[in-house]
């Protein structure tokens, strides 16, 4: 991935450097103290929009999850915390050696010594630009080189299935995770930013050139075309992650249209296929980034591809500000009600894991541990909640 802008820089696929384990499971302590049982933000609870909706009485079946790293030391605090659902760190892209269905048993295997269930893996195609992309050659249609990644990304999703896993997670981007200059938060928090108007497109094109709408969509219809039949046979299901963020319909980034990176373009996306197995790893911090007025527009957006079981996973992170301009910010400090857009998850049905993403970066935090304490805490508060209300 590309230094400040990408999403490796903000959470690394590899274990941080080791804490005391104290230290860093009093984080989750201090997250959950603060919160409290409230179910709810200082700002939402004198909004109405903090009212429970049409599906107060539906089973909460959605879980706590975790992503980005299986380390020891990460699957004992996990437990500690009652998170019992992972994606694991990245895998790597040999079929023969890392995806096999040995290798990934002994993964699973390993994640469930410890109590938790190995509910997704990412596919090595991650939200790196495309010149770093660890398979490169299907988004820029490199024949035959292309037909060979997408056999085995086929062949991936099978001993997948075959392995007892039943979801893996992937991008289909050519311009990586986009930021602009960090800005600073509640108590000095050092914030992931992204402001358009200060953005530097350099050099002006990726390596693929010029990528217009109908290149783009010609270049996902053929990878789907391939790939959902491998996961139906393979009952497993893939996850999209949206392009992160938006840009402007018309001018895109570095000569590219982001085509998955608007809540019309991930309409189209889903309705590609029909297919139970094809949907979205729906990070609600990256569609919040899409929206004018996220604080008024998610909740539909939720309700849209939840009510037709595209929403596979949930990356449950909160933004300030909005499409083109924006802060990424611990979940009880940003313009989405938190605690409603739960209770939506819980309207629609949606059964999968609730995870924290990104997180800000605070001065001595390693690896981001406390911050990411703090979310488990918070998102297990509010789970708590919702079952009690059901």
């Amino acid at each position: 991935m590309t230094d400040p802008t990408s999403r490796a820089a903000l959470m690394p696929h590899v274990p941080a450097p080791a804490l005391e384990r104290r230290k860093f499971l009093s984080g989750a302590a201090l997250g959950a103290a603060a919160l409290g049982l409230a179910g709810t933000s200082g700002r939402a609870a004198s909004s109405p929009s903090a009212a429970v909706g049409p599906g107060r009485r539906r089973p909460v079946l959605m879980k706590a999850g975790h992503q980005h790293d299986h380390s020891e030391m990460t699957l004992r605090a996990l437990a500690a915390f009652g998170v019992n659902h992972i994606c694991s760190g990245a895998i790597g892209r040999k079929v023969e050696e890392e995806w096999s269905v040995e290798a990934l048993l002994r993964l699973r295997k390993h994640v469930e010594s410890f109590g938790l269930k190995l509910d997704c893996v990412p596919l090595p195609m991650s939200s790196r630009e495309i010149s770093l992309a660890e398979m490169p050659e299907i988004l820029l249609a490199k024949d035959p080189e292309r037909d060979r990644a997408i056999a085995d990304i086929c062949t991936m999703i099978r001993h997948a299935g075959q392995a007892g896993i039943p979801m893996v997670k992937y991008n289909l981007t050519f311009i990586g995770v986009v930021r602009t200059e960090r800005t600073t938060g509640r108590g000095g928090v050092s914030l992931s930013t992204f402001d358009y108007a200060k953005g530097k497109q350099e050099p002006p094109l990726t390596e693929a050139g010029r990528i217009t709408e109908q290149i783009y969509w010609d270049r996902i219809d053929y990878f789907l075309k391939r790939v959902v039949p491998a996961a139906e046979e393979a009952k497993v299901k893939i996850a999209l992650h949206p392009q992160d963020p938006g840009m402007p319909k018309g001018q895109g980034w570095r000569g590219v249209e982001t085509v998955l990176g608007s809540v019309e373009g991930l309409k189209r996306f889903v309705e590609t296929s029909a297919s139970p197995y094809h949907g979205l790893n729906f990070c609600q911090g990256t569609v919040s980034e899409m929206l004018a007025k996220p604080g008024e527009e998610i909740y539909d957006v939720i309700r849209y591809f939840g009510s037709r079981g595209k929403i596979f996973n949930v990356h449950f992170r909160n933004i300030r500000g909005g499409f083109l301009k924006f802060q990424e910010v611990l979940p009880d400090d940003g313009d989405v009600d938190m605690p409603r857009a739960l209770r939506t998850y819980r309207e629609v049905g949606y059964d999968g894991m609730i995870m924290p993403d990104h997180v800000p970066q605070i001065v001595g935090d390693v690896g981001g541990q406390k911050a990411f304490a703090f979310c488990f805490g918070y998102i297990q508060a509010l789970l708590q909640q919702l079952r009690a209300e059901a």
